[in-house]
């Protein structure tokens, strides 16, 4: 493609830079299909091998000083632990910083009953945190393979392995853990969201990630004032296998939402999640003491125990799993389960005719009273041929029954 632009000179054309760089990374997006490679006109850029020392240069005060502007935590109502990172720290940082992180930030979390990571501010970090935040969240029992990064310019591959051991503890295996994301997440914050979503430790809320790179470089094409903009290390995902990646077409979230209403929407979630362990157990109280068909009952009872509840993020992935599961188990498609919303309270006077006929005995006192009633629920009439026609749509107490 660049030969091609050589040879037709139109390009020379252009003698505004800025033109000219907007025309070049047209190009070679639409060559290459690649959005991640742009070509910009800077003069006043400092080289990036500058800027690079300048950051490992840093003191330990400043290295503090910087992670205490990136990382925020606190406890939400609810007993919920809420982590923003908005810039993953690098294994140097965290091999400095590390115990002031777990006595500071971590240990405040270690005990909530939930935890919420919020990457939408994130757009990047260093792919040696990586390691670091996955075995936090995950349980130290296994060491497992969770990526290998392709490096352009060594044209080398590290694998990452969650760490064997980590400072402190790590957070229990039984609590959920939601990830929230936003167009703006990219980079190793995307790899991290990409990796917790497949091993299913993570639901992840919010708007498709950026699809950028592990590590964008931006090199000085010659003497020029232009620099190519171009990723340099790779994602191989062996967790997604088919070589599948998050590279170029972001992280799609399990439950979409606008980023500015992720954490409301988490925190919803977290809130039905909290609440499964005791719909099941009055779903198998409900069984136990009342379906007919009592040779069944072990069967479902045995089924609600054993199911796996980790995808469920709302009350309509509970109705529809809960009733596939036990109409299943129990061949009975009457057995069903529905979500309601709570019922207002009776509005007295004004409250349906069925209503009043089947929960209540108190029938009107005046007789034209009571035949408004048993006109309003029974429907009589006489057909052609002389057939009787008597419709009513509910069975009332026997006692009202008696009484009219």
């Amino acid at each position: 493609a660049i030969q091609q632009v050589m040879k037709s000179r139109e390009i020379l054309g252009i003698s505004n830079p800025q033109t000219l760089a907007h025309v070049l990374t047209a190009g070679v997006q639409s060559s290459l299909n690649d959005p991640r490679l742009v070509i910009s006109y800077e003069p006043s850029t400092l080289d990036t091998s500058q800027q690079a020392s300048a950051f490992t240069n840093l003191t330990h005060k400043e290295l503090l000083v910087q992670l205490q502007q990136n990382i925020h935590h606190e406890v939400l109502e609810g007993d919920v632990g809420y982590l923003r990172v908005d810039d993953i720290p690098g294994q140097e940082e965290l091999s400095e910083l590390g115990g002031f992180l777990v006595d500071q930030v971590w240990k405040q979390l270690l005990n909530t009953s939930a935890l919420v990571l919020d990457l939408r501010h994130c757009t990047g970090g260093r792919v040696s945190g990586i390691p670091y935040v996955i075995s936090y969240l995950h349980p130290g029992n296994t060491v497992v393979h969770v990526d290998t990064i392709y490096d352009r310019p060594s044209n080398t591959t590290t694998e990452i392995w969650t760490l064997p051991k980590v400072l402190g503890e790590r957070y229990s295996a039984d609590k959920d853990v939601v990830v929230l994301t936003s167009g703006r997440t990219g980079g190793v914050a995307e790899d991290i969201a990409y990796i917790l979503k497949q091993m299913r430790r993570a639901i992840v809320v919010g708007e498709r990630t950026e699809g950028g790179a592990l590590d964008l470089q931006k090199l000085r094409i010659g003497q020029s004032n232009f620099f190519l903009t171009v990723p340099v290390s790779r994602s191989l995902g062996p967790l997604s296998g088919g070589g599948q990646t998050w590279e170029g077409s972001g992280v799609l979230p399990c439950v979409g939402t606008p980023a500015e209403h992720a954490l409301e929407k988490a925190l919803a979630i977290l809130t039905l999640r909290r609440a499964l362990p005791g719909v099941v157990l009055r779903l198998q109280e409900a069984l136990r003491d009342y379906y007919t068909l009592v040779d069944r009952v072990p069967a479902l009872l045995s089924h609600l125990a054993s199911m796996d509840f980790s995808a469920v993020v709302s009350e309509e992935d509970l109705v529809t799993k809960l009733n596939a599961g036990l109409q299943t188990v129990s061949e009975d498609p009457r057995l069903l389960v529905r979500a309601t919303a709570p019922r207002e309270p009776s509005p007295g006077p004004e409250a349906g005719t069925d209503d009043a006929l089947a929960a209540a005995p108190e029938v009107p006192s005046s007789e034209a009273a009571r035949e408004a009633l048993v006109d309003s629920v029974f429907q009589v009439s006489v057909l052609p041929g002389n057939v009787g026609y008597l419709r009513f749509d509910r069975f009332a107490d026997a006692s009202v029954i008696r009484t009219l």
